[in-house]
C-alpha cells in the first residue's frame, strides 16, 4: 500500500515536470506568428493543421462553457460539506483532513488558472468578442480534470452503496471525456493547450490523492494509538 502511494506521488510530480517542460517547449519549438493579430504560436505546424481540420464550432464552445458550471457546483458542494463539519465540530482541525486538503487543492487550481491568465503562453486561435484571450492551458479542461476525479474519490470514500458509487464513476468518466474531446474539437484552443491542461490537472490530482491518503492513514494511526492507550 505504501509503495502504491509513493508511486502515485512520483507520478504526480513527474506529470508536473512534464507540464513545465511542455510549457517551455511550446515557447521554443516551431514558434510562428500564426494566431490572431500575428500572435506567436508554438508547435505551429501541428496546431494550425489540427485547427484547420476541426474548424470552429461556437455551439460546442458555448455548451462546454455552460457545462463548466458542473465542476464549480461540485466545488461548492464540498465547500458546504466542510462548512457543515466546521459548524458541528467547532474546530477547523476537526474537519476531515481530506476535505481540508480538498479546499487547499481547489485554491491551488484557481491560482494556476490566474497565473496563466496574467502570463499568457498562447492566445486563442480565434478572437472572443473581438478580444484576444489567454488559451494555455485550457481553463475549462483544467477545471474539469482537476475537480471531477475528486468527486469519484470522495464518493468512493463516503458512499457505501456500490450502485451509487458505480453510477458516479460512470458519470465522472463520461462527463470528463465529453468535455475534453468537445473542447478540443470546438476550435477555441490550440491542441497543445489541451495537452498542457491534462498534464497539469492530472499531476495536481495525483498529489492531492496521495496527501489525502497519507493524512487519512496518520489519523487512523493516532486513533489506534489513543484506543490502545485507553485500554
Amino acid at each position: 500500500m505504501k509503495d502504491a502511494r509513493n508511486k502515485e506521488l512520483l507520478s504526480g510530480i513527474a506529470l508536473l515536470v512534464a507540464f513545465a517542460l511542455w510549457t517551455i517547449l511550446i515557447r521554443l519549438i516551431d514558434v510562428q506568428n500564426a494566431g490572431p493579430h500575428g500572435t506567436a504560436v508554438g508547435f505551429a505546424a501541428l496546431n494550425v493543421w489540427f485547427h484547420r481540420m476541426t474548424g470552429v464550432n461556437m455551439l460546442i464552445y458555448t455548451i462546454t462553457d455552460w457545462l463548466g458550471l458542473v465542476p464549480i457546483i461540485i466545488c461548492l458542494g464540498f465547500g458546504l460539506l466542510g462548512l457543515v463539519q466546521l459548524i458541528k465540530r467547532r474546530s477547523l482541525l476537526r474537519v476531515d483532513p481530506d476535505i481540508q486538503l480538498l479546499g487547499v487543492y481547489y485554491v491551488l487550481v484557481i491560482l494556476c488558472y490566474l497565473l496563466f491568465e496574467m502570463v499568457p503562453i498562447n492566445y486563442r486561435p480565434i478572437l472572443i468578442d473581438g478580444n484576444l484571450e489567454a488559451s494555455y492551458p485550457s481553463s475549462t479542461t483544467l477545471l474539469v480534470l482537476s475537480v471531477m476525479p475528486t468527486l469519484k474519490y470522495q464518493a468512493d470514500r463516503r458512499i457505501a452503496n456500490p450502485v451509487m458509487r458505480k453510477a458516479i464513476t460512470a458519470f465522472v468518466f463520461a462527463f470528463s471525456a465529453f468535455m475534453v474531446i468537445e473542447r478540443l474539437i470546438s476550435g477555441v484552443h490550440w491542441a497543445t493547450d489541451i495537452v498542457g491542461s491534462v498534464f497539469l490537472s492530472t499531476g495536481l490530482y495525483l498529489i492531492y490523492r496521495f496527501m489525502a491518503e497519507y493524512c487519512g492513514q496518520k489519523k487512523m494511526h493516532r486513533h489506534s494509538e489513543a484506543s490502545n492507550g485507553i485500554q
